[in-house]
């Protein structure tokens, strides 16, 4: 996935979540800090949500059900992988992929995973830390490589 199909996936939800969560336009518009008239453009698919009002969407209803089953678990995990792609970061603890996770490989102490539903694949150490988010499995394996041949 990336951020364009994310974004895209977050235009056809809006609607869904918005009436998953029993709100009017108007109230889900003041949520967003966008006006009624823009929500409209963006349910009948005039305009789109972009990148940063599709993070925020995400992050604010990350309970939906909608969300959860259209992204494969928590949301964060796929914004991160998203918002982080190339760029070096300390990621926090995860739970250990007991929901929505494929384990693909272990060596060692560490583990790569693979959602379910979005495909990306995350780096998991024996604390279950995340090092390493990507939709790329080559590219997990060689940090994987790196970190064993280090």
């Amino acid at each position: 996935m990336e951020k364009k199909q994310f974004v895209k996936l977050m235009d056809e939800k809006l609607k869904l979540i918005r009436t998953e969560y029993g709100l009017t336009q108007d109230k889900m518009a003041a949520i967003l800090g966008m006006s009624k008239k823009t929500l409209i453009e963006i349910e009948k698919n005039r305009i789109s949500l972009g990148w940063t009002s599709s993070v925020a969407l995400a992050s604010i209803f990350s309970d939906s059900t909608i969300l959860r089953d259209a992204i494969g678990g928590d949301v964060s995990d796929i914004i991160i992988a998203l918002a982080f792609k190339d760029i070096d970061v300390d990621y926090p603890k995860t739970w250990g992929g007991k929901v929505w996770w494929k384990t693909i490989s272990e060596k060692k102490c560490y583990r790569i995973q693979q959602n379910m539903f979005s495909r990306h694949y995350r780096l998991l150490d024996q604390e279950n830390r995340r090092l390493y988010a990507s939709f790329s499995l080559k590219e997990t394996e060689d940090i994987l490589d790196e970190i064993l041949n280090s």
